[in-house]
């Protein structure tokens, strides 16, 4: 039986909290100072330690600060859950960067209560399990990793560490560049989880305006705002018992932000132009390409925003990292295309795999697929060599001879002339111009309103 630790100061809140751990298969032993709990941890083992931030008049928190860091000092790997109020919740994230596993507010439920619980031993259990990293057919074997392929070392340790959260309901938050496949790894999470049953969400976060966020979100009712004829399902209602994917959440404005992380919070919200709250049950998984710490830093992100998204970080590799596993992706996006547009067999000459694994490739796995993708659209050769990719990955860029003379045009003017080829080129369709120029659809979308290019189209 996993045992608990509860240090509050209200002897009501311990009591309460024994019986409901005891109803749920948990024992239990309680403290009420600091001191107490301590004292307790060096007697005997816990599993986990749920503490108040406060044990006195004040409500400072340093006593729940310091209490946690005493914890750190002796018990590295023991998660700790704070307990705090709302308004607290900056206190809540001072203790989170001192070592607290995640942080529940007042008042509480206790469906929220023992979930956290049950997160926290399951990110623990997870994190503990030192062992050497599996080789992919042993991955292959225990997890669903359909689309992610390739066996690099680096690859293996992200999979290796999806199979261990993903049974899991932690959130986490998927890192890395443009193209490296954070979606295919959000719905790898899913789809080896318990909630691989339920909805899989995918939210695009970048092509949703600060004006339309509650009514995608949490949805609305008839005659909520102009032109709301018909009462609307948010995202995280269709996601409810299943996954919600929150794609480039750097993308999300201050505003939005606040909206966002009181969902996150409570699992809770109103639908637009309702006035009655709604509980949601979903596992949040979220990824971005833009550094959030530096967000932080800058005023661009909320931090207590940050620490309710990644409880586990997944840091995908770029492909000019694991170069290895170069020719087996090349192999795999072949025979998709061979198979989508009717042609037989496809092969790559050796000297087209030297030259594939010798590219930078910026726009990574992506910018591998769309290569190979137009090469065989473009020839109709079964064996393609190097000169075929090369051909290939030149159209669409200008020489050097068609740069406009020093003095000529200014890098506005410049940047404003691609983004109006590009539009041209894809027919305005913002998904393929935003990946075409490396940009995200919301930075794109700026620079179209910047440049007064007109809206859109989808």
């Amino acid at each position: 039986m996993r045992s608990i630790l509860i240090v509050d100061d209200d002897p009501s809140i311990r009591a309460s909290l024994e019986l409901l751990l005891k109803q749920h298969g948990y024992g239990s032993h309680s403290a009420s100072t600091p001191d107490d709990a301590v004292e307790l941890l060096a007697k005997r083992s816990f599993d986990l330690v749920l503490q108040d931030m406060n044990f006195s008049r004040g409500t400072s928190g340093v006593e729940g600060l310091d209490l946690v860091a005493r914890i750190r000092a002796g018990h590295k790997e023991l998660p700790v859950i704070l307990i705090t109020a709302w308004g607290s919740i900056s206190l809540a994230v001072q203790g989170v960067k001192a070592g607290a596993s995640d942080f529940i507010t007042k008042p509480w439920t206790n469906a929220q209560l023992l979930s956290a619980i049950e997160t926290a031993l399951g990110v623990a259990a997870a994190r503990a399990e030192r062992r050497k990293v599996p080789t992919r057919d042993e991955l292959d074997q225990r997890l669903d990793l359909a689309g992610l392929v390739g066996s690099d070392p680096v690859l293996l340790e992200v999979l290796d560490l999806v199979g261990r959260v993903a049974p899991t309901d932690a959130s986490v938050l998927i890192l890395g560049e443009s193209g490296t496949g954070k979606e295919l790894v959000a719905e790898a999470i899913h789809r080896n989880s318990k909630r691989r049953g339920g909805p899989f969400v995918k939210v695009n976060l970048g092509g949703i305006s600060s004006t339309l966020f509650e009514s995608e979100m949490f949805g609305h009712v008839r005659g909520a705002f102009t032109d709301a004829k018909e009462t609307r399902r948010g995202r995280f209602e269709t996601a409810d018992g299943g996954t919600i994917f929150l794609d480039e959440v750097g993308e999300v404005d201050l505003s939005s932000q606040v909206k966002l992380l009181r969902v996150l919070q409570d699992r809770s919200y109103e639908v637009l132009g309702s006035s009655r709250s709604r509980t949601v049950d979903v596992r949040v998984v979220s990824a971005t390409n833009r550094t959030l710490d530096e967000m932080v830093r800058t005023g661009e992100f909320r931090e207590d925003l940050l620490y309710r998204l990644n409880l586990i970080t997944l840091q995908l590799p770029p492909l000019r990292e694991r170069r290895s596993d170069i020719a087996r992706l090349a192999g795999h996006f072949l025979s998709s295309c061979a198979a989508a547009y009717r042609r037989g067999p496809l092969q790559l000459t050796p000297r087209a795999l030297e030259w594939l694994a010798a590219q930078s490739w910026p726009g990574n796995i992506r910018q591998l697929r769309q290569l190979l993708e137009r090469a065989v659209l473009i020839h109709d050769d079964e064996i393609l060599d190097a000169k075929n990719l090369a051909a290939v990955a030149d159209i669409g860029r200008p020489r050097s001879g068609e740069l406009p003379a020093p003095g000529s045009m200014t890098l506005e003017e410049m940047e404003r002339a691609m983004i109006v080829r590009c539009m041209a080129h894809y027919d305005g369709n913002i998904t393929r111009v935003a990946e075409a120029l490396g940009l995200s659809r919301a930075a794109l979308y700026r620079r179209l309103e910047k440049f007064g290019l007109g809206e859109p189209q989808p």
